[in-house]
């Protein structure tokens, strides 16, 4: 008998922690480190070059505008052609992007609309690989694990996340913004080359026929027969505009005036990704049956960062409101995860979820454009309680839906294929209120 035979050898890891889900991980910490200090430098680089709130608003809404315009066809094309294809020719695109928006920041005063053409260059490479992506990673667990294995997903990316904000906050004060730019270039290349080995042959072939148009119409159907799925989607579009406004173009500008500029700033993103590795933690261990009230219910502390913003607090409460908000964001992100793998059929995943990034991201361009005209107009303080009060308004409002409230874990033995022979309301629990 060997050691791998023997009763008492221990698995190097868990039964759920696939190929697919191994390499999806590895790749989604590599382009997390780089990603986040990629957004700390592109607002700073708008501003060393001599730009105002306004500015740094119109080169994040240039990000945003391909994604929202580009989400649905790449959702159509992630569920049509191998997703591995799909989510790796993102890649090249984001690491041609970011090499050139590197080189360009290193080489002198980049000029506005450069800046702009290329994060939005870089928006519609996400706008293909977040369907894909998310799709693939879904379809890599199953059974009654899948909670955990989107848990420790999470955990890890998270993790990643508050390194590559630290880390790109402290790159950004000493060798300024080209060089994490240059980084985050890189660590797409290596992502993308991670993600080609990917393996999509238990994924059914596609049925011939129908076009893209069909598809879209088709994951339509799907999204907009489940309340409880577009209620939360309009929900988001909200407070992920609010959200994006507050920490995209305000965030940065309060740490330069009242802060100490770029690494506090830095340094409190850091201690928002050490609770979403504190929040993810915890979901491994906590499955709470009703998934999205639960979700849900931990939605109104992401009032708090833009509520903190506005005061503005001290560092160390600015800190501390950044680490709950952390945790209680992975409460959602979690629960969300499992509600889609749970009830929404694979060969949808990928529309299903460019339609939930569509709805999620759909005012983010706006609101990140009109930030700076706000400022002006209201002040930043008013500016950022309001973002705080939209976020407890809209929040309140999806309490209200009962498909949200009552949306509920299935029993180990109930198999994900149920959700093809059921309507997702008839699967709700029935308890009233």
């Amino acid at each position: 008998m060997t050691a791998a035979d023997s009763p008492t050898a221990r698995p190097r890891r868990p039964a759920w922690a696939g190929r697919n889900y191994s390499l999806l991980t590895a790749s989604a910490v590599v382009t997390n480190l780089g990603s986040n200090g990629a957004t700390i430098a592109a607002a700073f680089a708008v501003l060393e070059a001599g730009g105002d709130a306004g500015d740094v608003g119109l080169v994040a809404a240039a990000r945003t505008l391909p994604l929202v315009l580009f989400l649905l066809i790449g959702g159509a094309v992630a569920d049509r052609l191998p997703r591995h294809h799909v989510m790796v020719a993102a890649n090249a695109l984001n690491c041609l992007s970011q090499a050139a928006f590197a080189v360009l920041v290193l080489s002198g005063e980049p000029q506005l609309w450069q800046m702009m053409l290329l994060t939005a260059l870089g928006g519609t490479g996400q706008a293909f690989f977040s369907p894909a992506a998310e799709g693939m990673l879904l379809s890599s667990v199953k059974g009654d694990q899948a909670a955990r294995a989107f848990a420790v997903f999470r955990m890890a990316m998270q993790s990643a996340s508050l390194g590559g904000a630290a880390l790109g906050g402290a790159m950004v004060a000493v060798l300024g913004p080209g060089w994490v730019l240059a980084v985050d270039a890189v660590a797409f290349a290596v992502a993308g080359a991670l993600r080609s080995f990917l393996d999509v042959s238990h994924i059914p072939a596609r049925e011939p026929g129908g076009g893209m148009l069909a598809d879209l119409r088709e994951g339509w159907r799907e999204f907009a027969g489940r309340p409880w799925l577009w209620v939360i989607v309009v929900q988001f579009a909200v407070a992920n505009a609010v959200i994006g406004a507050a920490q995209s173009v305000y965030g940065p500008l309060v740490a330069r005036d009242s802060l100490g500029g770029a690494g506090p700033w830095g340094l409190a993103l850091a201690t928002f990704g050490a609770g979403t590795v504190a929040g993810a933690l915890l979901m491994t261990r906590w499955k709470p049956r009703r998934l999205l009230l639960a979700g849900t219910l931990c939605v109104f502390p992401l009032a708090l960062p833009a509520a903190a913003l506005a005061v503005p607090a001290p560092m160390a409460v600015l800190c501390a409101v950044m680490f709950a908000t952390g945790v209680t964001q992975e409460v959602f992100g979690v629960s969300w995860m499992t509600a889609l793998h749970q009830e929404i059929p694979e060969d949808k995943l990928s529309r299903v979820s460019a339609y939930d990034w569509f709805g999620s991201v759909a005012l983010l361009p706006l609101a990140t454009a009109l930030a700076g005209p706000a400022e002006h107009a209201f002040g930043r303080t008013p500016a950022l309680w309001g973002c705080a009060a939209l976020i407890v308004v809209v929040t309140a409002a999806t309490l209200s839906v009962r498909d949200v409230r009552n949306l509920t874990r299935r029993t180990k033995g109930a198999t994900r294929n149920a959700a093809q022979e059921a309507p997702a309301k008839g699967e709700l629990e029935s308890t009233g209120g």
